[in-house]
């Protein structure tokens, strides 16, 4: 079990490191030491399910012999006592005034109160090693208090002949049974909060196949390993119907992926050669095959489950609202237990209530000392301490589900509290991908050879424009095979300007003004209106000269995600202010600023990274609380010094990790799903405070006794325990606070997101 805990609490060893003092020859098999790693890996990213699952076992089990023993006790206590011939034998007098039932009743609650119920003396004797009280110190006052008080009863019947005993132990092991029995709830509820985890693991499939591929690229054999055995640069089949097995490129084949189990995003998505797929994903309908390139740990899903794993681990920060109540609120309710003992002790002592107060089984010692334990007993801060972790368990597992990853509490507290918001433009704003949106043609040309003309040029040039222009041709041929281009002689890229080559006998020239003045070529009134046309719109005008002639303008975009300006006006309802800081030109931004529906005055461009962080800053220094959305390595200090990170999924890792929420889908709704999904996830927090205090604050003054003298009521200490741990229905014990934070696996996403699915595109 020690082996078992260290691998549960501790990161698994290197499996090299290990084998290294094994098996001089293991190295002969890589993919065995590739098993043993993630096997390792496998077993680490599930110790909190075994944690969890040791637990739940444990209470399980201590619950059920707390039953075996303390069952029999109340029975002889409060049932047996009524029916003439047990009642008769349970009475029959051992030793002068000891009797056969409190025998029994002694020898049944102590292996509960010690053996069973050892666990509240372990964890009392830690809290107070550390000068802290918590639960564990109020149960084991209040039932050392009852067990021993009833010791001390037995044993004076035992050596009087005329002292009538009246113990107590059914209150001490019924009691320990109910808190049993709320601790094996408690642990069955928080199981449920990590299905987000479980499922995302199950993702992963068991099995794949595995193609050896000749020199010639011809698959010469193919054979079905563990899915754990895979390597980077393995190629790996995947047939319709089954998962992607790790992260990779498609180098063979198309097909339909459906990646909604990873980014929520319901529409399949087209992958064909060169295209990125990521492990977990289910392929609908085509073969493809795959050239890995991030397995195990280093895949995407490993990644979303560490993540996820992280954050509900994290602690928030209006858990030390908790945290600071529970410190003050045990010692206090120690005092009132005590207060509440000598005052009715006192009260009974000087008769300031009348003799019939007193059941007729005890005396004012035995009253007062019920009323004592049932306020320590009924007061357990438990409730208190699981209203914040459970809910931002759930709550972050439920935005894993929906594609938002929100890493911990700290990230959830701030972004309900975010009321300005920066976004950058490439990549966020925008699709983050050059198009040709617009052709102009100036001489009657047949399109495609136009575009077969300037892509044979482009495609040497590894700028993103080239690489536009060059996909835009590929469409015109509207063929899915690799596509040859006429050969280009001369090549020439002149850096900020653009290219130059002979192409069949003509002299092409594709770039911008400056290059076509350099060349000496003159730019038609036309083209001039055209330029001026693109830069108006955001857009990037280049001019394609054949033979010292402008032939034609193309218009260069980076689109607009459709959903932006929509997403930009819903918050603006939010009463949330929104800006663009950017690293692009004025104009550019000016443009997209007026798309989407965002002031001028709140337009930031041509800015460094340096400059996107002070502006952040500057903004938090204004009172503001910030929430920065970015996607590129440029964001990333922007991203850091924000109160709350947003990165776009499809960005780069770097800004993933700078990152507090990752929009894993890359939309911008999420944006607004992130900061509904704290606000909900925060009122049902608020929530369970309520129903926390507010349990507390009502049972402690009626186990405390206030409604006895007015209608005979009190709370005996075992039904105290009994309300704290299965009055889940009336909102009562921590269980509720457990049930109450689950409510919020029902979350659905605002109403006014949903008219957004009309607007989605997808680019290819």
């Amino acid at each position: 079990m020690q082996l078992l805990f260290g691998y549960i609490f501790i990161p698994p060893p290197s499996s090299a490191f290990i084998l290294l003092f094994n098996n001089k020859d293991v190295w002969a098999n890589l993919r065995a030491v590739r098993l043993f790693d993630q096997i390792l890996v496998t077993f680490y990213q599930y110790r909190c399910h075994i944690t969890l699952l040791i637990a739940f076992l444990d209470y399980h089990r201590a619950f059920l012999w707390s039953l075996v023993f303390s069952v029999p006790v109340f029975f002889t206590s409060m049932v047996f006592m009524y029916i003439p011939g047990l009642k008769n034998v349970l009475e029959t007098k051992v030793v002068n005034m000891l009797s056969v039932g409190e025998v029994l009743r002694w020898a049944l609650s102590t292996p509960v109160q010690f053996i069973i119920g050892q666990k509240f003396y372990i964890g009392a004797y830690i809290a107070l090693s550390h000068g802290y009280a918590n639960m564990d110190v109020l149960i084991a006052l209040g039932t050392n208090a009852a067990y021993f008080y009833s010791v001390y009863s037995v044993l004076r019947a035992a050596t009087s002949p005329a002292f009538n005993a009246s113990d107590f132990f059914e209150t001490s092991s019924m009691l320990i049974s109910f808190i049993l029995l709320g601790k094996y709830l408690e642990v069955l509820a928080r199981g449920k909060t990590s299905e987000a985890i479980a499922k995302l693991m199950d993702l992963a499939p068991k099995t794949a196949t595995l193609l050896t591929i000749d020199d010639k690229g011809i698959v010469v054999n193919e054979k079905e390993v563990d899915s754990r055995l895979i390597q980077k640069n393995d190629v790996i089949k995947t047939i319709p119907g089954s998962k992607v097995a790790c992260d990779g490129l498609v180098i063979w084949g198309q097909s339909l992926i459906n990646e909604s189990m990873i980014t929520a995003e319901s529409r399949p998505v087209t992958k064909r050669t060169g295209d990125i797929v990521i492990g977990g994903t289910l392929n609908e309908n085509g073969v493809l095959h795959i050239k890995a390139a991030k397995v195990g740990s280093e895949t995407a899903l490993s990644q979303i489950v560490r993540l996820v794993e992280s954050a509900q681990m994290a602690k928030a920060p209006v858990q030390r609202f908790a945290d600071h109540i529970s410190k003050y609120f045990v010692p206090l309710v120690i005092a009132l237990s005590f207060c509440t003992w000598v005052s009715w002790f006192l009260a009974g002592m000087f008769k300031a209530y009348p003799r019939t107060w007193i059941p007729s089984s005890m005396d004012s010692f035995e009253l007062s000392l019920q009323f004592g334990i049932s306020v320590m007993v009924v007061a357990c801060p438990c409730a208190l301490g699981l209203a914040t972790p459970t809910a931002v368990m759930v709550g972050t597992g439920v935005g894993a589900s929906l594609g938002v990853l929100i890493k911990g509490g700290q990230a959830l507290q701030s972004a309900q509290e975010v009321n300005c918001i920066v976004f950058d433009k490439t990549g966020t704003l925008t699709i983050g991908k050059p198009m040709v949106v617009n052709t102009r043609l100036f001489k009657t040309m047949v399109p495609q050879e136009f575009y077969e003309l300037i892509a044979a040029a482009e495609v040497n040039s590894d700028h993103p424009l080239a690489k536009a222009i060059v996909e835009n041709a590929k469409k015109m041929r509207g063929s899915e095979e690799k596509l040859i281009w006429p050969e280009a002689l001369n090549f020439e890229s002149i850096t900020g300007q653009g290219v130059k080559a002979i192409i069949c006998n003509k002299e092409v020239i594709v770039g911008n003004k400056s290059l076509m003045l350099e060349q000496g070529i003159a730019i038609p009134v036309e083209a001039e209106e055209a330029l001026a046309e693109t830069t108006g719109l955001a857009q990037i005008g280049v001019l394609v000269s054949i033979d010292k002639e402008v032939i034609g303008v193309l218009a260069i975009s980076d689109p607009l995600k459709p959903e932006a300006p929509e997403v930009i006006f819903i918050l603006k309802s939010m009463n949330i202010e929104s800006m663009i800081v950017t690293g692009d030109n004025w104009g550019t931004a000016n443009a997209i600023a007026k798309q989407v529906g965002i002031d001028s005055k709140y337009v930031v461009a041509e800015a460094k990274p340096e400059q996107k962080a002070e502006k952040v800053k500057e903004l938090q220094h204004l009172g503001k609380v910030v929430a920065m959305v970015g996607d590129g390595v440029n964001d990333s200090p922007a991203l850091v010094a924000a109160d709350v990170g947003m990165s776009i999924g499809a960005g780069t890792d770097i800004a993933i990790e700078a990152a507090d929420i990752v929009l894993m889908k890359s939309s911008l709704k999420d944006v607004i799903t992130a900061i509904d999904l704290s606000k909900k996830t925060f009122k049902r927090i608020h929530l369970n405070y309520f129903w926390a205090l507010g349990y507390n604050l009502l049972s402690i003054p009626i186990a405390a006794g206030v409604l006895f003298p007015f209608t005979g009521f009190r709370l005996p200490p075992w039904i105290a325990g009994a309300a704290m741990a299965a009055m889940a229905a009336m909102a009562a014990s921590s269980v509720s606070v457990v049930c109450s934070s689950l409510l919020l696996k029902k979350y659905r996403k605002p109403k006014k997101l949903n008219t957004l699915d009309l607007y989605k595109i997808i680019v290819e």
